[in-house]
């Protein structure tokens, strides 16, 4: 059997967990199959948690050293060394989501030998409950890197979008596609028009500037803290951050379940605002609609944003009353029922429909979209 035959081998081994030793058995060089002995005892120290749903456990089988020899720290670090990244991501991820392997998360070398993403964040956000000390400061740390990455994708685009209108009578000094005048750079070099080859010589390229608006705006977020929320959640904060940063916008920011907690001083801080969110619980939509309501000074320089999925655990006629009176005040209602990559959501479709009937935003977005969708906003 040649190296690649052998190598093929191995990994169906790995596949079928060491149940099938007897009949098929690691092969190759000495050092290949240790490593392979390696991967097996990780994978049976993720799969064990299983409970049986998987066909690698056997609960009759003794000599599994994984449990006692590897500690969480010490599981992830090998899984990383063994594994191509792409797959160690997968393997972490069943962790965590599948096997509520919560103890990668309270070892502090554990979350500092992970990848910052989007997936650890969902994690961490879900599990900082168990975390202290030094774990927890770890965690604060993911929060902001991670918040502090997704800024950098989004804010250029939302700031593009809300603070820049084109100028048509300034030349711009940033010279980019998207500030192109082709108009005025056609007109002007017209006179270079050369009749023989029928084209135009181009000998000056016109860009048009971008100016601000200065509209005075109060934009008011109320995030719903439902765990089944949390990339939109993730998403929610970095936009009150960005938002709070525009010169001309106030923003005010809540989170909620069945109680209200106002993070408005701490809205130009996502990380603090994600490490603040407590998920799970209730849901009172209308009662934190109302609370948003009473911030409204100035009707049609404000806008409402709700981030839930609509499932509404107290009165609907009390959601519906409220978003009623918000909208006839003059004030922007929206409700995004999803901000994430996915922009897939689950939620009360018949109760999305009756607050868009009144005249409400009611949709979902991916981030990509943000920009537009705000820059429409303060238009």
């Amino acid at each position: 059997m040649d190296t690649y035959e052998q190598t093929a081998v191995n990994r169906w081994r790995l596949v079928l967990g060491g149940l099938s030793d007897q009949q098929l058995q690691f092969g190759g060089e000495r050092n290949d199959i240790q490593s392979f002995q390696d991967m097996e005892q990780l994978l049976d120290y993720l799969y064990s948690h299983s409970q049986g749903d998987d066909v690698r456990t056997d609960e009759g089988r003794s000599g599994s050293l994984a449990e006692t020899v590897l500690t969480a720290a010490e599981w992830i670090t090998k899984v990383r060394n063994l594994f191509p990244n792409q797959t160690a991501e997968v393997l972490e991820k069943h962790a965590l989501e599948e096997f509520e392997m919560t103890e990668l998360l309270t070892d502090k070398e554990v979350l500092e030998s992970m990848k910052p993403d989007m997936n650890l964040l969902k994690s961490v956000l879900q599990l900082k409950h168990l975390m202290k000390g030094e774990v927890l400061e770890t965690a604060k740390r993911i929060a902001r890197q991670v918040a502090d990455d997704i800024r950098n994708k989004l804010e250029n685009d939302i700031r593009r979008s809300v603070l820049g209108r084109i100028d048509r009578n300034s030349s711009s000094p940033v010279h980019s596609v998207r500030n192109l005048d082709i108009n005025k750079t056609i007109r002007r070099n017209l006179k270079n028009y050369d009749s023989e080859t029928q084209k135009i010589m181009l000998k000056n390229i016109y860009f048009s500037n971008r100016v601000r608006r200065y509209n005075n705006k109060r934009v008011i977020i109320a995030i719903d803290e439902s765990g089944s929320m949390t990339g939109s959640i993730i998403y929610s904060a970095v936009m009150a951050q960005i938002i709070s940063n525009l010169p001309f916008a106030e923003v005010k920011l809540v989170i909620f379940d069945t109680s209200i907690v106002d993070l408005s001083s701490e809205a130009d801080d996502a990380a603090q605002v994600l490490m603040s969110v407590q998920l799970g619980g209730g849901t009172d939509i209308g009662g934190a609609l109302s609370y948003c309501e009473s911030l409204i000074s100035t009707p049609s320089q404000t806008s409402v944003i709700v981030v839930t999925d609509l499932y509404e655990g107290a009165m609907v006629s009390r959601l519906l009353n409220v978003s009623r009176n918000i909208i006839e005040s003059g004030a922007k209602l929206n409700f995004l029922t999803a901000l994430d990559e996915n922009a897939n959501p689950a939620y009360d479709r018949n109760l999305g429909q009756k607050l868009a009937n009144m005249g409400a935003f009611v949709g979902a977005m991916t981030p990509d979209q943000l920009g537009e969708y705000i820059g429409k906003m303060f238009s």
